[in-house]
């Protein structure tokens, strides 16, 4: 219900922007944006290539942008300040998915005195073999959008390429997956109940694996370019960085002392773009 209330309130927010900026005359784009992304979270080893390129997911947009140099109500440009040819706000709304496992060397394979290599076979490596799990994120929010090449420029074909970064805050409410396989030996743990800290990984703490679904807020930075396909259409290719303020977007917030950052991710996303007269 506090999700609810804080998405409602949001989005809110969001119809009075966009009230006040069509009383002001600013024009509308919108579009549509996806992509792969790596989620940087618990599972797994920190820095190992498997972990980074295994635990990869997908995102899916929608997205809105205010453009000041440009006035819906008249067709025609804007007051010229540089503001309003090198700045645009995009408004979001995003979805994406991540399937979690554990990658290293800790549920890799080991190397034995006698030189010859197999499988870790111990009860802490099969505690993190069974643990799998889902991040699952619905985001709202908004960036503000810097061209160092003019807005109008291109807009009138002067070039076809514009670059940007960006800087905002989005609110998202996640809602993770946790699984576990592991089977234990003692006899009174039940295969698969993941209320139980004894089907996890030994030297984590009680409660460190939690499926509970929550809310927080995130950073979001971008660097990125349009190219002009057509007078009232652009394509975008942008690589986004999102901090989410919580450990527990992945459902796992182990605490041990190299667990040094919250859970965050890489996005590269393509996009078309058209604008609203």
């Amino acid at each position: 219900m506090l999700n609810l209330k804080h998405l409602v309130s949001i989005f809110c927010l969001f119809f009075l922007v966009n009230s006040v900026s069509a009383q002001l005359g600013f024009s509308h784009e919108i579009g549509v944006v996806a992509g792969p992304l790596q989620f940087r979270s618990d599972f797994g080893s920190r820095n190992d290539s498997k972990t980074n390129f295994g635990n990869s997911g997908i995102g899916v947009g929608i997205v809105h942008y205010i453009n000041f140099a440009y006035r819906a109500d008249c067709n025609c440009y804007t007051t010229d300040t540089y503001f309003n040819d090198h700045f645009k706000l995009r408004n979001e709304i995003s979805w994406n998915r991540t399937k979690l496992e554990h990658y290293g060397k800790w549920v890799g394979n080991r190397t034995n005195p006698d030189g010859t290599t197999e499988l870790r076979n111990t009860p802490e490596a099969n505690q993190l073999r069974g643990h799998t799990g889902v991040a699952q994120n619905f985001d709202i929010g908004t960036q503000l959008e810097f061209f160092p090449l003019s807005i109008r420029s291109f807009q009138s074909f002067g070039t076809r390429f514009a670059p940007y970064i960006s800087l905002g805050v989005h609110y998202t409410s996640y809602t993770p997956e946790v699984k576990t396989t592991y089977d234990s030996p003692l006899p009174d743990v039940e295969l698969g109940d993941v209320t139980d800290s004894r089907n996890f990984y030994s030297a984590w703490a009680p409660g460190s694996v939690n499926a509970n679904p929550g809310s927080t807020w995130s950073v979001v930075s971008s660097v990125g370019v349009r190219y002009k396909v057509g007078r009232l259409a652009d394509v975008v290719l942008d690589m986004r960085w999102q901090y989410y303020f919580s450990d527990w977007v992945d459902g796992l917030n182990h605490n041990l002392e190299y667990n040094k950052n919250n859970d965050w991710l890489v996005w590269v996303n393509f996009g078309y773009i058209i604008y609203l007269n």
